[in-house]
């Protein structure tokens, strides 16, 4: 799709897109493996877990540690990053707003997020930004074989909301998920406010820094 053409749909990424949760997310995750003896930082944490499966994190920091970490330890995580959400979980300033203008316009939207449904609604329900979206235009790599940085997700959620992938647009924050948009063949914007921008635009997204700008960089 160029960027003259109107699209007939908007995937939203959720956490770094309309959550500020990253910072939350891998904070509690890097005090969690660090009491279990794998010292870890705010910083690291969220450059080798970000934008992961919870099954891929697990995997990955097993193999840091070079044992496994304790039976349930996965399902504390969660129930301390709901804890913390609770305290803390704001919006990405201008999320809103951008959703409310892509819809205003005639546009679909809808969210494709790594996370499980239940993580995504709670983190749009404490962010006032729950009754935006129907609960069949949220969507979960759950619900397919493959999580990003693999096309499904995506294309998933294009065929469930009736549109075709040249028709999409992506708004991410990773590069796995711009990698992810562009296998499928979609527009990909990647936003760079608290994120790489270089490394958004290696992986193939067209960078902008602000909420307000993928509405402009749409046309809308």
């Amino acid at each position: 799709m160029t960027s003259g053409r109107a699209p007939q749909l908007v995937i939203f990424d959720c956490d770094g897109v309309l959550v500020d949760s990253e910072p939350t997310s891998n904070g509690v995750l890097a005090q969690m493996l660090s009491e279990q003896g794998l010292p870890t930082t705010l910083e690291q944490a969220r450059g080798e877990y970000q934008g992961l499966l919870l099954s891929e994190v697990l995997e990955r920091a097993e193999f840091r540690l070079g044992r496994s970490l304790p039976e349930g330890w996965l399902g504390a995580y969660e129930r301390e990053r709901e804890a913390a959400f609770r305290r803390e979980l704001k919006a990405v300033p201008g999320a809103a707003a951008a959703v409310e203008a892509v819809r205003a316009a005639g546009v679909g939207v809808c969210v494709a997020s790594q996370g499980k449904l239940s993580k995504t609604r709670l983190s749009l329900e404490l962010t006032g930004m729950r009754a935006l979206f129907a609960d069949d235009w949220l969507f979960s790599a759950e619900s397919v074989p493959r999580g990003k940085p693999h096309p499904d997700l995506f294309l998933h959620a294009a065929s469930s909301m009736q549109a075709d992938s040249e028709g999409c647009v992506v708004v991410e924050d990773t590069p796995l998920g711009v990698v992810a948009g562009v296998a499928a063949g979609m527009r990909v914007l990647g936003y760079a406010a608290d994120s790489d921008e270089r490394a958004l635009r290696d992986a193939g997204a067209e960078v902008v820094g602000s909420l307000e700008q993928v509405v402009e960089a749409i046309g809308l």
